[in-house]
């Protein structure tokens, strides 16, 4: 079986590659290499694998080539989308800032009215009380006028009973002419008496009407006032509350905790003195107080808004936002890991700022974020500043919102300058934007 198989093998070959002679003839001597059926099957195969590699690498080649050209085009046009985004990114960041300090000169000037409408009210009140005042000491009089007049009717009354009674007499004829004069003089004194109390009466109560129309014009721009101030405090508190509550920071705990930590009170937040005679009070001193109330929570709002990190901690025209809050690649282990804070890239020596008012807890280097401050704030906030160059303040230093406390660098596991910029609350790290564009409107 086999020597037939081989038999047939050997047919074919010889019939497709016949045995052949290559001779080989020099001056002296000739020879001959001979080529085999099987050696010539092995060249054939050999050129054939050759020949299909060299096709296969070639279109392989052609591919990745075109291929790469397709790439580059795609991160080109990559690039230019990403440089127009950072555009409109970089545009909308300035409008934000134009509005942001438009915000803050309304509020500014909101605040400025306040205070002026404030003094007002004050002046207003006071005035007030005098005109009320007057008007009591002219009803006084205007009823001892009155009374006095009334009292001097009745004497001339019962002089003219008694003087009728006398003329009656026969002994009153002989001073009748005496009586007559002494009558005349007295009725005449007590007309004109008469006539001047109701010429003063009268003056009065022209004098009461005066006041009491000056009295409903004064009430008429004490509500006003009133409504101004209403108004003013309401444009000023509602951006505040929003801030607080789009921050994740419930406003009535928030103020709550700022008021047990500041007792201090007095100036023109006072509140009206009411009267301790059991009297109830009016509707303008309840409105009155009621508004006080209203500009200290306003004043609670703005220490509360000092303390906490509102700000942004670079100056964003200088710098550009690299890198956010989130879960990223790890290049080293290729898995996922959380990165806790805002990266903003700029060139070594960029001012830093203090977001919020606090207490600097750590001033120097730590693993992988090189030399850091760490700065502890009110409601339990803390702030991180990552990769700095320089460090401009102390551990135990009292620092206030926008001081200057380090410069960006790239120390620490860093592979640029930048700033990386974190925010915990309660040991909890968080997304620093959201305190950042919570802000926008009010600062």
């Amino acid at each position: 079986m086999r020597t037939r198989l081989a038999i047939r093998i050997h047919a074919f070959l010889e019939h497709y590659f016949p045995e052949r002679r290559v001779f080989l003839k020099s001056d002296t001597d000739t020879r001959f290499v001979r080529l085999r059926s099987g050696t010539q099957l092995i060249a054939v195969t050999g050129m054939v694998a050759f020949v299909a590699w060299a096709i296969v690498a070639t279109a392989i080649v052609l591919m990745d080539s075109i291929g790469s050209g397709n790439f580059r085009e795609q991160a080109k046009r990559d690039q230019l989308t990403y440089r127009a985004r950072l555009n409109d990114i970089s545009n909308e960041r300035d409008t934000r800032a134009e509005e942001a300090l438009a915000a803050q000169q309304r509020f500014n000037a909101a605040l400025a009215q306040i205070s002026m409408m404030q003094s007002e009210l004050l002046t207003s009140e006071t005035r007030r009380q005098e005109l009320e005042t007057g008007i009591e000491v002219i009803q006084t009089t205007l009823r001892q006028t009155m009374t006095q007049r009334d009292g001097t009717r009745a004497e001339l009354e019962e002089l003219r009973q008694n003087t009728k009674a006398d003329w009656d007499t026969p002994m009153a004829a002989a001073a009748a002419p005496l009586q007559m004069d002494f009558l005349s003089t007295a009725l005449s004194e007590t007309a004109t008496e008469r006539d001047q109390i109701e010429t003063d009466a009268q003056e009065a109560l022209e004098q009461r009407a005066e006041m009491e129309l000056e009295l409903e014009l004064l009430n008429e721009r004490n509500d006003q006032i009133f409504r101004q101030l209403e108004e003013a405090v309401a444009v000023s508190v509602a951006p505040l509350d929003k801030m607080f509550r789009n921050a994740g920071m419930p406003p009535d705990r928030i103020l709550e905790q700022v008021r047990r930590g500041y007792s201090g009170q007095g100036g023109p937040l006072s509140p009206l003195a009411l009267s301790t005679r059991g009297e109830e009070p009016s509707a303008d001193e309840l409105r009155a107080n009621q508004i006080l109330n209203q500009l200290d929570q306003l004043n609670l709002y703005r220490m509360a808004a000092q303390q906490a990190p509102f700000a942004t901690p670079v100056n964003l025209n200088l710098v550009r936002q690299s890198s956010g809050y989130g879960y990223r690649r790890d290049p080293k282990t290729g898995g996922r890991r959380l990165h806790k804070g805002s990266d903003f890239a700029g060139s070594t020596g960029t001012d830093i700022f203090a977001t919020a008012d606090g207490i600097v807890t750590h001033a120097g280097w730590q693993s992988g974020y090189g030399k850091l401050v760490t700065i502890q704030h009110a409601f339990g906030i803390e702030t991180k500043y990552a990769h700095n160059s320089n460090l401009r303040v102390k551990v135990g230093q009292r620092v206030s919102r926008g001081d200057h406390i380090a410069d960006m660098g790239t120390t620490g596991r860093s592979t640029g300058t930048h700033l990386h910029y974190e925010v915990r609350v309660n040991g909890k790290p968080v997304n620093p934007m959201i305190y950042i564009k919570a802000a926008r409107n009010v600062f």
